[in-house]
């Protein structure tokens, strides 16, 4: 068994008011009308990991209305035979904190002890919009296996904001660029690199599994030109770069014009052009791909959290799905609208119900 909450408690967070939950490691089947709160209790498990969780949540944004008092996330996770206990609260919308076993902790020590990956029904639509979502799905990944990719992402866009500004000013002077483009240099090259391991790890992970879900060939490209190899070649690019970025008003090079090209492999057709049922196969394919890779490198599966997952597929795959999650040892929570979207699952779960009460959001399990 890996990575799993046994106990979880959410306060004055988005429609729960107050809700508390025991759980083994097995994955967690939650159920009940549109609307209930389903949805918020995974994204209060999303913040046992570090960033805004899978909604991309402000913190303010999450607060219970309309006492708007705050929230608070605790819960007992338990990890490779240790027992963390672990809090994430935010007050008057300020930035959340994190305590571990009663200390003070930062994000990324967070992110060393949770790992936590996701799929939600907004990703959908990953193949056919813009690049910034798929850098951001590829982003997510690459924390999953590097904690201090967020670091190297939070350096350099705000050296990049601060760039631009100076190039819609119009500013001219040598020096103050030469300092911010070193700065962008050395963490854009840790995000291209990191964002290259990832790809690594999930082709590794696809290549040695057997699984119902087709594989994708995924490609990091650059919308203009190359990505330059080195934290120097970068350098001098944006040095390069000056006079062109100073017409657009914006830096025009760097891993923020990066993109992911995705082909379903056995068909040779690139994803954004693949059915709506075969692009969501290849979502799940990708997440399954992450947690087995994260199994191998730290020993145990990630906690994986399945928004709605269950009425896109058919019961075959509806089978499968559960059949590799159960396999990989992971606790998965999944939502649906009723209990015959997790039948497949018997026992091998445990359920929790969402309702909704007249002070918010019900839970039982």
């Amino acid at each position: 068994m890996g990575l799993a909450l046994t106990e979880l408690t959410v306060s004055h967070f988005r429609s729960h008011k107050l809700a508390r939950v025991s759980l083994d490691g097995r994955p967690v089947a939650i159920h009940g009308p549109n609307g209930a709160g389903k949805t918020n209790i995974l994204e209060a498990v999303s913040l046992f990991s570090p960033g805004r969780g899978m909604r991309r949540a402000s913190a303010a944004e999450m607060t219970r209305r309309p006492e708007a008092l705050g929230w608070k996330v605790s819960g007992v996770l338990g990890a490779q035979g240790q027992r963390y206990e672990i809090e994430t609260w935010s007050e008057g919308g300020a930035a959340r904190q994190v305590r571990i076993d009663e200390k003070a902790s930062s994000q990324i020590e967070l992110g060393k002890l949770a790992r936590v990956v996701w799929l939600i029904p907004s990703m959908d639509r990953l193949w056919i919009e813009g690049a910034e979502g798929r850098r951001r799905f590829l982003d997510r990944i690459a924390l999953s296996f590097d904690p201090t990719h967020a670091e190297a992402s939070l350096s350099y866009e705000k050296a990049m904001r601060e760039r631009n500004r100076l190039l819609k000013e119009q500013v001219r002077d040598a020096h103050w660029y030469a300092a911010l483009e070193g700065q962008m240099a050395e963490s854009g090259h840790r995000i291209h690199a990191a964002r290259l391991s990832a790809l690594d790890y999930l082709r590794a992970a696809q290549d040695r599994a057997e699984t119902a879900f087709p594989s994708a060939e995924l490609e990091l490209i650059q919308t203009e030109g190359a990505m330059p190899e080195t934290a120097e070649d970068l350098r001098d690019a944006l040095s390069e770069s000056r006079f062109r970025d100073l017409a657009a008003g914006r830096t025009l090079v760097g891993p923020h014009r990066s993109d992911v090209y995705g082909v379903f492999a056995a068909k040779g057709v690139p994803a954004k052009d693949c059915s709506t049922g075969e692009q969501k196969a290849l979502l799940v394919s990708l997440i399954l791909s992450n947690a087995r890779a994260l199994a191998e490198m730290v020993g145990a599966p990630p906690i994986v959290l399945l928004d709605e997952v269950a009425a896109h597929l058919d019961a075959g795959r509806r089978a499968a799905l559960y059949d590799e999650i159960c396999a990989l040892g992971a606790q998965a929570w999944m939502t649906g609208t009723g209990p015959e979207l997790f039948t497949e699952l018997g026992d091998r779960a445990q359920t929790v119900v969402v309702t909704e009460g007249d002070e918010g959001s019900v839970v039982t399990a």
